[in-house]
């Protein structure tokens, strides 16, 4: 049978996924009454909640078409810059790339990002215009923003000279001539087909076997599963292999117990799998991504891609707070180290260091949402955490010259906004590349911005543009270090008692500011219960109730009302934290508090300038 295998990347919200779900439902995959999802791909419940790709995921379809029956194993890929580390592993596996572009928002950070990522592994990449009926699309003016950024990216002619088809995933059509629209994915099929090419390795399907695994993940039943495609050879169940890591260390030798072939959205055991094939392999216990499955007589490692370093870490550490171990029951130091290091082996693009501390660690990662998945997911799991404020992670240069990660940032805005939006970046040290129309009566600035700058700039931005605005970043290089950048302007409002809060107290503390709590919640003496109106910190009491007599007073007692508190999120609990500050993270709640609870003990904050 022929066989293809091809890459799906673009910028988060460009339709990937729903395009995948209509590749699937049009191959004949699912029965006539069989229950499907939207976006079937995306199975993690953050990934549904959040409504981006987090992990890359692989299927597979059938095509029976001009050249006879073809397979085709498809990849989608993350969208969002920080899980970029998903995507680099994953072009290692495939031989062609379809590159999806909104027709409105046209190219953006993150298609820059992963198309230099497939130009450089010398894919041809087909151009895929999505979402061409919406109202404010140009796909005219997309394709020549496209040509521009291919050309940019130092493309070769074969590169350039990249098939166009235009297409509208969720209503399920592609067509080679925009006039033209279709009512089927017929032509996007033919054209992956055609314009792939099929795996070189099936040429070697008689050599010894070898595959490099690109994913990992476990499975109660099977233990290890590895997921990469076969190099050389094949993969049969009961085969003596061993691993190798990139040094071509041998580190473990067994044999395999499973060889898993992808069928559409399941993973279906199978008798044999040849060369050029993307199969997933149960029965090692040690090997891990980036390593090498291979015959006994093979003593050197596949090639693994190096992968961007990490720009942003935090300090995970025990949660020591008055109220730790109440509600989850993973607590203890040695419970999260193993948690963290079970992650690090799994995505490579997080990088974890103990600190001189024995009950914290350093994690670093690509940005904010990917730490902050990670912390999400091991509160689900029952863990309670202490969250430092995210660091960018520097680097020195030959002269030994501090240097800072730099971002590619676009932002789409209304117009009435753009004035203060580009007056709060630059402040925070960004240079203004490129500003003009993006359509649909908005406009797009372009900036080159330092990361650390941007570390709790998102709550600020969307409420300056009134949750109008849209900013995407990916990361582009490192420079030297701009200076200092101010912070937070306002101070906090810190609990001096330890208690539950009564809301008389509160109803008296809001003219000071906003709350983060409502009546009747737990807190505690160095928990930050809001935000002050004013620069510095200031120490209340939230739990002071009236003081009740028997005698009446003369005139109709006030009633309290309290204003709803400003419940944050976690990514938005990250961000607003200063150095002296922590987020609190149990399975039921986030709660901000001061490093040091004491207040005697604290540094008085100092008036911005």
């Amino acid at each position: 049978m022929n066989l293809r295998n091809v890459a799906i990347i673009a910028h988060v919200d460009h339709g990937k996924t729903t395009m995948v779900d209509a590749l699937l439902s049009q191959s004949g995959i699912f029965r006539a009454n069989e229950a499907t999802t939207e976006r079937a791909m995306d199975s993690g419940d953050q990934e549904k909640e959040r409504g981006i790709t987090i992990l890359a995921k692989c299927t597979s379809i059938q095509w029976n078409g001009k050249t006879g029956e073809t397979r085709i194993n498809i990849i989608d890929t993350p969208g969002h810059a920080d899980f970029g580390g998903e995507v680099e592993r994953i072009l290692g596996m495939v031989d062609g790339c379809v590159l999806l572009v909104d027709a409105e928002e046209g190219v953006m950070p993150q298609t820059k990002f992963v198309l230099t990522k497939a130009l450089r592994m010398g894919l041809r990449p087909i151009l895929c215009i999505n979402k061409v009926d919406r109202a404010h699309a140009d796909p005219d003016r997309v394709l020549n923003e496209t040509f521009d950024l291919f050309a940019a990216l130092g493309a070769t002619d074969e590169q350039l000279d990249f098939p166009v088809i235009y297409a509208s995933g969720r209503s399920g059509w592609a067509s080679m001539d925009f006039n033209n629209p279709k009512d089927n994915l017929h032509d996007l099929y033919e054209l992956i087909v055609e314009h792939v090419p099929a795996p070189k390795a099936q040429e070697r399907v008689n050599e010894p076997f070898q595959i490099l695994n690109v994913l990992i993940e476990s499975d109660p039943f099977l233990g290890r599963i590895l997921t990469g495609r076969i190099h050389s050879g094949k993969a049969v169940p009961g085969m003596a292999i061993k691993a190798l890591d990139r040094n071509g260390k041998q580190i473990e030798q067994g044999r395999i117990t499973k060889v898993l072939a992808f069928r559409g959205l399941k993973r279906q055991p199978v008798d044999e799998a040849e060369a050029g094939d993307i199969v997933a392999i149960a029965g090692m216990s040690k090997a891990t991504v980036a390593d090498t499955l291979c015959a006994l007589e093979v003593n050197e490692a596949l090639p693994a891609l190096p992968i961007d370093p990490p720009t942003i870490s935090m300090t995970v550490g025990v949660n020591d707070s008055p109220l730790a171990g109440r509600e989850g029951d993973k607590v203890q130091s040695r419970v999260i180290r193993d948690r963290l290091m079970k992650e690090a082996e799994a995505n490579v693009a997080i990088r974890i260091t103990e600190t001189q501390g024995s009950d914290a660690y350093e994690v670093a990662g690509r940005g904010e949402l990917q730490l902050g998945v990670l912390i999400e997911n091991m509160r689900r799991e029952g863990f309670e955490l202490s969250i430092s404020r995210p660091r960018v992670v520097y680097q020195k240069d030959e002269n030994g010259q501090l240097m800072e990660p730099i971002e590619d940032v676009m932002i789409d805005v209304d117009e009435e906004f753009s004035g203060i939006v580009i007056e709060k970046l630059s402040a925070r040290k960004a240079e203004m590349t490129d500003m003009g129309p993006s359509g649909a009566g908005k406009t797009r600035i372009q900036l080159k911005c330092p990361s650390r700058s941007l570390i709790g700039y998102q709550g600020e931005f969307l409420t300056d543009t009134r949750g109008s605005g849209v900013l995407n970043r990916v990361f582009s290089h490192y420079e030297a270090h701009k200076g200092s950048i101010e912070g937070r302007l306002k101070g906090v409002l810190v609990s001096n008692s330890d208690g539950d809060t009564a809301a008389y107290a509160l109803w008296n503390l809001e003219e000071r500011g906003v709350m983060f709590v409502g009546a009747g919640e737990k807190t505690y003496q160095g928990m930050i219960i809001g935000e002050n109106s004013r620069w510095d910190d200031l120490d209340v009491n939230p739990i002071k109730g009236k003081q009740l007599t028997n005698v009446r007073a003369s005139g109709k007692d006030e009633a309290v009302r309290l204003t709803p508190p400003r419940k944050m999120s976690l990514e938005q609990a990250i961000a607003y934290i200063e150095e002296d500050e922590l987020v609190e993270v149990t399975p039921k709640n986030i709660r901000l508090r001061k490093e040091i609870l004491n207040p005697s003990f604290r540094k008085k904050r100092q008036k911005p300038e």
